[in-house]
């Protein structure tokens, strides 16, 4: 689009939304100074850098082999930095462990330190953006029982409790030198392929082992520890310990901050709906924003309804300051580059709808039983030109307009990732 294009539309945008109370510059702004935390295992298919070559284990697939994945972690960041020019905001990287700075030697789970993240630390310094990070539960021979926190093997709750302990110290001190609370996400794929006898005794079990790890206490001004729940993984159909009804509980009892996974759930059960009673129980909530397609499949975020939906939850709770927002899917069936730029703007085009929103207005439509009104202006949004102040955002924060990115990662493409082997 041409310049002369983007500001006409964004000068009659700008009339549309003010005719409804609405101040464009004031949701732009709002949409700015909401990161999102874009997962580092994308581009490289949740290789990590311990054994790149290594099986993924833990129900997780990240399924196709399109060409040019991360090999290193000069990649992955050269990748990531080209994300990052192609979309607006200033944005955060969550880390798993396993994409450690180990130098190519094996650096067990329990033995990591924060000299494996430290240029991590000094990489996101230079682009001026914040780091969160994950402890890693799959993709080791110690979970081959599918159990690691749970396990009843005391040997290997152990070894997982040390990653753990480990996990939350690097996180801290990120979050120390970064000058704000790194959050760090706690997911283990603990479970059964099938009908599972021992259920209370591996809930127990975990419960022993989070109480024991997390009895470290550590300033949050460097640290949010957060609990993530899944519905089932491949190979553990049956039964999934950190189910959501114990991770509710967990965080409600321990007044911690909970994370709800889009595609953690039933096919039908949306966690747009969960924000609003979740917030009445936890200091916090953190969102890992996925599109699952019948099952938890991690697909690319696209601008569908639930996003939407989930967008506009966050906004009407008036709690944007006690939310989290972070991306988790892993397609490897497409340009890696280019799912990571789909799911950031459909993002941010679906936060933005909710910001333009006169939220005011259908609140008091609410209160005097004016149902049709409520209902006749959500229908006449949709058809507002969100899009012309979109585009108009991008283009003042000097990224690609329109399907420009398109082209800039098709040229990324032919000149890096293609050349990969």
């Amino acid at each position: 689009m041409k310049e002369e294009q983007i500001k006409k539309a964004y000068a009659d945008a700008k009339e549309h939304y003010a005719a409804l109370g609405i101040d464009v510059d004031k949701a732009i702004e709002k949409l700015n100074g909401i990161p999102i935390s874009i997962h580092c295992w994308q581009a490289d298919d949740v290789s990590g850098f311990e054994n790149p070559e290594g099986e993924l284990t833990g129900g997780i697939q990240a399924t196709g082999n399109y060409p040019g994945k991360a090999r290193t972690i000069e990649e992955l960041r050269k990748d990531i930095e080209k994300v990052l020019s192609l979309v607006p905001g200033k944005h955060r990287l969550s880390l798993h462990a396993i994409y450690g700075d180990f130098g190519g030697e094996f650096v067990d789970r329990d033995q990591i330190e924060l000299s494996h993240f430290q240029s991590w630390i000094d990489w996101a310094k230079k682009l001026n953006i914040k780091l969160d990070f994950n402890s890693t539960f799959f993709s080791h021979p110690k979970a081959d029982s599918g159990y690691t926190l749970s396990d009843f093997d005391p040997e290997i709750r152990d070894f997982w409790k040390e990653h753990l302990r480990r996990c939350r110290r690097i996180a801290a001190e990120i979050g120390r030198q970064q000058g704000d609370p790194c959050i760090h996400n706690i997911w283990i794929p603990d479970g059964e392929k099938d009908k599972t006898v021992s259920r209370f005794a591996h809930r127990q079990l975990l419960k022993e082992s989070l109480d024991e790890v997390l009895s470290e206490k550590i300033d949050t001004d460097y640290l949010k520890d957060t609990v993530e729940c899944k519905l089932f993984g491949i190979g553990s159909e049956s039964y999934v310990v950190g189910s959501h009804e114990f991770y509710m509980g967990y965080a409600v009892k321990n007044n911690m901050m909970l994370t709800l996974d889009a595609g953690h759930f039933h096919p039908t059960e949306v966690i747009s709906d969960k924000i609003s009673s979740m917030l009445l129980f936890v200091p916090e909530i953190n969102l890992h924003v996925s599109r699952p397609e019948r099952w938890d499949s991690d697909h690319v975020v696209i601008l569908n309804d639930e996003l939407l939906a989930l967008s506009q939850e966050i906004v009407r709770s008036g709690n944007m300051d006690r939310i989290h927002m972070g991306l988790d899917y892993f397609d490897a069936s497409i340009n890696r580059i280019g799912a990571y730029v789909v799911g950031i703007r459909a993002t941010q085009r679906a936060l933005l709808q909710a910001l333009l929103e006169p939220t005011d207005k259908l609140r008091q439509f609410e209160l005097e039983n004016k149902n049709f009104q409520r209902m006749a202006y959500l229908e006449e949004l949709k058809a507002m030109p969100w899009n012309a102040v979109y585009n108009h955002y991008c283009y003042k924060q000097g990224v690609p307009v329109g399907d420009i990115y398109i082209q800039e990662i098709e040229r990324y493409e032919d000149e890096v990732t293609s050349k990969r082997k």
